[in-house]
């Protein structure tokens, strides 16, 4: 390896987790907060769609501005960041199915066509969607554009699958769950590009995220189990906080020592 090579891959690690088990078992617990956390804003503190959609997106244009200015990887504000994403995505996909009138089908359609619109440019500017070539500021903005687009289409696969698929949101939540099984299955038995693979889980861990959200805070006669939504949110926090510390994650392309 040369050294650029290796000042390349300096860079690569300093900005982007590994994608570990204990990276997705984050992920859909960040999503699951994204639920209950954007449900909180904008039902329980009647703040409407619009206006939580703005708070949060606010908040999530900071924190990627900070992460794209961060001089490495900082788990901190990486999950942050996340989690910024997927309560952003949960206040616009209900904004964009709800408050526009366009319904489940047409905002997944909208946002399906947003996310491939992100990769699609993404990969013709500069030739790959890997997050492991995410290591300066232009593939670092088309990587969180795509998360945060994303976090949106999850949010709306999820809640049209719990609401008007018949399955209810536990039974939305194991639909997913043998999802992301069969991709796990995938990427362990087959030669399937891995790109795509990392893609369609991301996307598919938020309506997975949604749909246990869901459950967990919806009302007892609407399939849920009624929990405050500040709670489980508080909950879902420390567990968050918990597994950041007890199994940090090492920069892409850095192996734990």
């Amino acid at each position: 390896m040369t050294a650029r090579d290796r000042a390349t891959l300096a860079k690569v690690a300093a900005k982007v987790p590994a994608v570990t088990t204990a990276f997705w078992i984050i992920k859909i617990l960040a999503t699951t907060l994204g639920e209950t956390a954007g449900d909180t804003v904008s039902m329980s503190l009647n703040l409407g769609y619009l206006t939580a959609t703005i708070v949060f997106v606010a908040i999530l244009l900071l924190l990627v501005w900070r992460q794209v200015t961060a001089d490495r990887y900082r788990p901190a504000l990486y999950w942050a960041t996340i989690i910024a994403s997927t309560t952003a995505g949960t206040t616009l996909a209900d904004f964009a199915t709800r408050s526009l009138g366009i319904g489940y089908p047409g905002g997944s359609l909208l946002l399906l066509g947003c996310v491939v619109a992100s990769l699609a440019l993404w990969h013709n500017r500069l030739g790959s969607v890997s997050v492991a070539t995410v290591h300066e500021p232009r593939a670092e903005l088309f990587y969180w554009l795509t998360i945060t687009f994303s976090q949106t289409l999850g949010t709306a696969l999820g809640d049209w699958t719990a609401d008007t698929g018949g399955l209810g949101y536990g039974g939305a939540a194991i639909l997913f769950g043998i999802a992301l099984a069969g991709i796990a299955g995938l990427y362990l038995w087959t030669a399937v590009d891995r790109v795509l693979l990392f893609w369609s889980a991301f996307i598919l861990t938020r309506p997975l995220g949604a749909a246990v959200g869901d459950f967990l805070d919806k009302p007892v006669d609407h399939g849920g189990l009624a929990f405050s939504r500040p709670y489980a949110s508080a909950v879902l926090v420390i567990a968050i906080v918990v597994l950041v510390l007890l199994r940090p994650l090492y920069p892409s392309g850095r192996r734990a020592t």
